[in-house]
């Protein structure tokens, strides 16, 4: 059965975030999917909202501090125009509550999410469901003030997950060279052409450890280059992959 994902136009995203490394990673992670386009990239909260206008996208990620007009301040224009995911490591209850008051569809903080669960949650909000951090328990309580409700965030262990279910799934058969389930990610990123620098911002590691994790990854792939561990790699994982 085809995946749902590709079977129409992709989705159109905006990429905002002042540091240029996350900015970089995060593009590339989403362009790698076929069910996706990154259509811009903003380094702040006016430049998001001059690109959503431009550039009509369906989803926006955005930071929530960056310099000159944050995410937050961004939100209310912005959510006029698309959708809205904040995605940043900011984690404070009233922040986040801010945000989804101002409309925002999804709230991840870095860090508690893998790749594909950052893709899940991307196709998520552009479906109109909400997504947020496995760390953040959200409800809604009657306002005071109007007749409408307003969250109320607290951090917890016990909260809405980050599904993992929007992309194709490896056969519980396949070979996996016996790599762990985070080599298996960048094994997955290598494969999708990113560099080191990328990798270490999409899984928010440092470009040591991903230099570490691709000496165990060539060890087990019995490769000495990128393109030998990708050819092995993907010799197996195109015979494997279930939809």
């Amino acid at each position: 059965m085809p995946d749902q994902a590709l079977s129409g136009p992709p989705l159109r995203v905006l990429v905002a975030d002042d540091n240029p490394v996350v900015r970089a990673g995060l593009s590339a992670l989403l362009s790698a999917h076929p069910g996706i386009e990154v259509v811009a990239e903003a380094t702040n909260g006016e430049e998001a909202k001059a690109f959503a206008g431009e550039h009509r996208p369906d989803v926006v990620l955005l930071d929530v501090r960056m310099p000159g007009t944050d995410g937050v301040t961004a939100l209310p224009e912005l959510v006029r125009l698309t959708t809205v995911l904040m995605l940043t490591y900011s984690r404070e209850p009233e922040v986040v509550a801010e945000a989804l008051r101002r409309g925002a569809s999804g709230y991840l903080v870095h860090g508690e999410f893998t790749a594909p669960e950052l893709i899940t949650a991307v196709r998520d909000v552009g479906r109109g469901r909400l997504a947020v951090s496995s760390s953040l328990s959200v409800s809604y309580e009657p306002n005071e003030s109007s007749s409408h409700l307003q969250p109320v965030v607290a951090q917890s262990s016990k909260a809405w997950p980050i599904r993992a279910t929007g992309l194709p799934r490896r056969a519980v058969n396949r070979l996996d060279f016996g790599l762990s389930s985070r080599e298996v990610e960048v094994m997955d990123l290598i494969a999708a052409g990113m560099n080191n620098r990328q990798i270490a911002a999409t899984c928010f590691i440092s470009e040591k450890t991903v230099k570490n994790h691709i000496n165990r990854i060539f060890a087990k792939l019995h490769s000495a280059t990128r393109s030998e561990a990708i050819a092995h790699w993907l010799g197996t994982a195109r015979e494997g992959w279930s939809r």
